[in-house]
């Protein structure tokens, strides 16, 4: 979102007017937000456009009906010369008449993090930031460094900025061979960790644990991701065999959309009820280890080939 923000400024603030046409106001009071609409009326001086930035707003979780009036008032008014920019880092209130007036009324743009599942969405992910760098990649590449860098936004553009200097002026799309070269993650975390271990695949699992822990990645940490992975395939495999439908097991699951249950449908296919049930304990053993002390590594290594042997 910061790279959002600071793209959408530079394109709008001449850098010479900057000082009287750009205003970021922390917008959590009421008479902050009707400050910055006020402003966003004011025609720019000089060259280029007012920009205005209601940061942190609220506005589309709670909306007295005195500032809605504002509202409808301001947006249809606000001239040309103006960019009016609302943010927040939590989620829209669908439901609220304030909400339904800004999607109305503007382009919306959502940050939420892609689930690391959704392959489609993260190599779209890459596919636009790389446009939007410039940076020429082939599909291959592109379907590399989703894989690569997961959900990490912030480290895909740090990635991309890499390929970016890497590439210069040449007119020939990077391909996988040279984005492996460059790109530090190599495929290895922690839900993949977890995919190879629910496949018994004991081996792939030790090299991608091999590599969290080359990136120095807190144990616990990677502790958290596998209970959280396997937490989910087990509440999904628990439903399925009670017969309740995807709908129902989205709605248990806090998903958004219900076609994601989709995906763990496939993911625990195979894997028995009984076997998912045993790995919660085998889990939390590791968790209690790592906290009382005991050696990082050779304790990782020794529970994840426990944990993948069980699924063979």
């Amino acid at each position: 979102m910061g790279q959002a923000v600071t793209s959408l400024r530079q394109s709008a603030v001449d850098p010479n007017w900057a000082s009287f046409n750009y205003d970021k106001i922390i917008a959590d009071r009421a008479d902050a937000v009707v400050e910055g609409l006020d402003r966003a009326l004011t025609p720019p001086f000089g060259t280029g456009s007012r920009f205005v930035w209601l940061a942190n707003t609220t506005v589309a979780q709670q909306c007295s009906p005195e500032l809605l009036a504002q509202f409808e008032r301001t947006l249809p008014v606000i001239p040309d010369t103006t960019v009016l920019l609302l943010t927040s880092v939590k989620k829209p209130d669908s439901r609220l008449k304030s909400t339904k007036l800004l999607i109305k009324s503007a382009q919306v743009r959502e940050f939420s993090p892609i689930p690391p599942w959704n392959d489609k969405e993260l190599a779209q992910r890459v596919r636009q930031v790389a446009t939007e760098m410039n940076v020429k990649l082939t599909a291959t590449a592109i379907e590399l460094l989703a894989e690569s860098i997961g959900s990490d936004t912030r480290g895909l553009y740090s990635e991309m900025e890499k390929l970016l200097l890497f590439a210069g002026n040449r007119s020939q799309p990077l391909n996988p061979e040279e984005v492996a070269a460059l790109v530090h993650c190599h495929a290895q975390n922690t839900f993949q960790l977890a995919d190879a271990i629910r496949e018994g695949n004991t081996s792939l699992a030790l090299e991608l644990l091999a590599g969290l822990t080359a990136r120095s990645e807190p144990g616990l940490r990677i502790v958290a991701g596998l209970t959280g992975k396997f937490r989910i395939w087990l509440w999904v495999k628990a439903m399925i065999e009670a017969g309740d439908r995807d709908d129902k097991i989205a709605q248990a699951l806090d998903l958004g959309n219900p076609k994601r249950v989709y995906y763990f449908r496939q993911e625990v296919k195979k894997a028995s009820l009984e076997k998912l049930q045993k790995s919660l304990p085998l889990l939390l053993d590791l968790e209690a280890s790592l906290k009382r002390g005991r050696e990082e590594i050779s304790t990782l290594q020794t529970k994840v080939i426990e944990l993948s042997s069980l699924f063979r």
